[in-house]
């Protein structure tokens, strides 16, 4: 089991895909209606192991202010109105689609942020407390700016994303910590950090993976009258990438010293998406399907394009040769 789920974890620019084509398998020729009760539970699978590996003490450390603060303005006052202003340009008549690619940008930093840092030899630490500190700010903001952006085209329930964001985020992480204070406790901290810790991502990604395949079934029956929708939303979303990393790139060249500057991109670019498509399946619930279709493209095109970065870093950066894992 460990082998299956390791190589999903390690592949999941092709896991995904393959998923989302089951998923439209099953939901083409089945009634998939069942699958919205599977929602909660797979919300929790994606979400509590991450929370597992999460080292929240990073939050109360002190330095790289500076650092820190440009990228949290990037993540919050920058990137999602980059995502909400190529939606309503790609997506005039399409309240989803604008919604979409909201979601996926404004839920800043994941676990892989950490771990494409570390690929990059960018600073760790530093990609470590902004990871913390943009799940926190970023589960508290969300509910405002999609009320605000999105409030007057979508019905959105202000207390409904709150109740979701700590029923998705915050028990989870409290869960988490404690989960992880115990099995350190139990187990030392070395056999934590060497042996246990690298499996909990392991059922994240299963959970990643449930979700696009649910979704992905509701929205079947859309999706294979007209196969086109894919390409339809592949566009915006490479593009917001595309700017997203031109810019922090950009500005970590002329703001920072190069390994804070990867640290920087990888923290401002990775998108926590399985945070993005809790949110879609949770409190939109029959609507959440087509969004959550566009928040299961942007994981490709994510993953890809980090993929890319790392390998075209020694050439952006002078840090010596980055090693992809």
């Amino acid at each position: 089991m460990w082998k299956v789920l390791s190589f999903f974890q390690k592949n999941l620019t092709l896991s995904i895909p393959i998923f989302m084509v089951l998923g439209l398998a099953f939901g083409g020729f089945s009634d998939v209606s069942f699958l919205k009760s599977w929602i909660i539970p797979l919300t929790f699978l994606m979400v509590y192991p991450m929370m597992v590996t999460l080292n929240v003490k990073e939050l109360f450390t002190k330095g790289n202010t500076k650092l820190q603060l440009t990228a949290q303005i990037m993540n919050f006052a920058i990137i999602p109105f980059l995502g909400f202003g190529i939606g309503l340009i790609f997506f005039p008549n399409n309240n989803l689609a604008v919604l979409g690619l909201l979601l996926t940008s404004l839920l800043p930093t994941s676990g892989m942020t950490i771990s494409w840092t570390g690929f990059a030899k960018g600073n760790v630490p530093a990609a470590v407390k902004m990871t913390v500190v943009g799940l926190i700010i970023g589960s508290l903001l969300t509910p405002i700016y999609l009320k605000i952006l999105m409030g007057t085209t979508v019905d959105i329930s202000l207390l409904q994303v709150f109740k979701q964001i700590i029923l998705i985020v915050f028990i989870p992480l409290v869960a988490g910590y404690l989960t992880q204070l115990l099995l350190i406790k139990r187990a030392g901290k070395k056999k934590f950090q060497e042996i246990l810790k690298p499996k909990f991502p392991m059922f994240s990604t299963l959970g990643v993976l449930g979700i696009v395949f649910v979704s992905i079934a509701l929205k079947s029956k859309t999706i294979l009258s007209n196969p086109f929708v894919l390409l339809y939303y592949l566009l915006p979303i490479g593009l917001i990438y595309v700017i997203n990393f031109s810019l922090s790139t950009l500005i970590g060249k002329l703001l920072f010293k190069d390994k804070d500057a990867i640290a920087m991109v990888y923290g401002t670019v990775m998108r926590n998406l399985s945070i993005a498509l809790a949110i879609a399946m949770s409190v939109f619930g029959e609507k959440g399907s087509e969004i959550a279709l566009i928040i299961s493209m942007s994981y490709i095109i994510q993953v890809q394009a980090a993929a890319w970065y790392v390998k075209l870093n020694s050439k952006i950066f002078k840090t010596q040769e980055a090693t992809l894992k």
